[in-house]
């Protein structure tokens, strides 16, 4: 079953990647070519090599997001693979979305706005209510100090 969902991350994510292209092409080269400093060909070309050579760069980015920003380390590695799961989902029907109607938007925001929201709701049903006890999500915490005050008044 983790095989399986493994094989349909990737598949998912490479869709991602294909919409991600056709959607920030366009942001990244319209100046140059539109200024006429370069033609469509080598802006094209010039995008496509940094694009790559920036992913070889490093990941501290993506370590940030993964020990900073969502931390699933309490999660199973199935919880945690749906929650990537549900970001790719996420991220790609905004993509889609934004492309159809022509609003211009970043699929980088998207994708980590689809992480950051899945991992909430991920860390929020693995670890359930927690009112009453410690826990190291921030957002149980105050939704729990939030609904005490309520029922107090």
């Amino acid at each position: 079953m983790e095989a399986a969902l493994v094989v349909v991350i990737v598949a998912l994510a490479l869709g991602f990647d294909y919409t991600n292209g056709f959607h920030d092409a366009a942001n990244a080269i319209a100046t140059s070519v539109s200024t006429r400093a370069l033609t469509p060909r080598i802006a094209l070309t010039m995008a496509a090599v940094m694009n790559f050579v920036g992913a070889l760069l490093g990941t501290a980015v993506a370590e940030t997001i993964a020990k900073s920003i969502v931390d699933l380390g309490d999660a199973s590695n199935n919880q945690s693979l749906t929650v990537i799961l549900c970001a790719l989902i996420g991220a790609t029907c905004w993509n889609l979305i934004t492309w159809w109607f022509g609003l211009p938007s970043s699929s980088t925001h998207a994708l980590i706005g689809g992480l950051v929201g899945a991992g909430v709701v991920g860390v929020s049903a693995s670890t359930g209510p927690t009112c009453g006890t410690r826990s190291s999500s921030r957002w149980s915490s105050r939704r729990c100090s939030a609904s005490a005050s309520r029922s107090r008044s």
